[in-house]
């Protein structure tokens, strides 16, 4: 399996009149199976970051590598191959289809996939009913509370068995009790694939559940958890 490779990424950009640098030259190695926290202040640039490593964003400079691809370098629709077929992306914002059921919002990547609607269900159900929703599985989006849309969207990334896992805040409307879970389900479901998983968060919980913690400041990157971050995050 693959590593997740970011050497000396830089990305800048504008807010106002002042300049945010985001990453002034990150790098960072999440190998297979290996858990990893990013941490930073809020506007710190961990989100961008993981949508650097998402293909989603490009770096200013720098290198991105996943799978003998050069993220940095591939086109827009190269990029969403990328994510379509290797990447399981968790999203703060959920990004769920109203309209759909439960079961359909998880399986809605599948079908981008080629996959059949009664496939889709089929292969997403196992993952709906691992995060705690095999009785919300024709449930819409409107009909559940926050914690379990986030659940859902959770259950949509996994349910095309990615090769690199990407999550952005997945227990931030989660209470304590359940965000234990899915961290520990988030690591667990790693060592199993094999597969590396970035983890962006604020939750104090996953410092002792990952396998690494690192700390974005000031466009810079540390191991740990900073001192101040750590009174925060306790």
């Amino acid at each position: 399996m693959s590593a997740l490779e970011l050497v000396e990424v830089v990305k800048h950009y504008k807010a106002g009149d002042e300049t945010v640098r985001a990453a002034d030259g990150v790098s960072l190695t999440v190998a297979p199976g290996e858990f990893v926290a990013l941490y930073g202040p809020s506007g710190s640039g961990k989100t961008t970051l993981l949508m650097i490593a998402a293909a989603i964003m490009r770096p200013d400079s720098g290198s991105v590598r996943f799978g003998g691809l050069e993220l940095s370098g591939l086109s827009s629709r190269e990029s969403a191959r990328y994510r379509r077929e290797q990447v399981g992306v968790v999203f703060q914002s959920f990004h769920l289809v109203a309209g759909a059921s439960a079961i359909d919002n998880a399986g809605m990547k599948l079908l981008a996939l080629g996959m059949k609607m009664s496939e889709a269900a089929r292969a997403a159900r196992p993952w709906l009913e691992r995060v705690g929703l095999g009785d919300r599985l024709e449930h819409k989006p409107a009909e559940m509370s926050m914690g379990e849309r986030q659940r859902v969207a959770i259950a949509r990334a996994l349910a095309s068995n990615p090769r690199l896992l990407l999550a952005d805040e997945p227990t931030g409307n989660l209470d304590s009790k359940r965000s234990g879970e899915v961290l520990a389900m988030l690591k667990e479901i790693g060592r199993e694939q094999n597969i590396p998983v970035l983890l962006v968060t604020h939750d104090g919980q996953a410092a002792s559940v990952v396998d690494r913690v690192v700390t974005l400041r000031d466009g810079q990157l540390s191991d740990g958890l900073a001192a101040e971050l750590q009174a925060t995050a306790s």
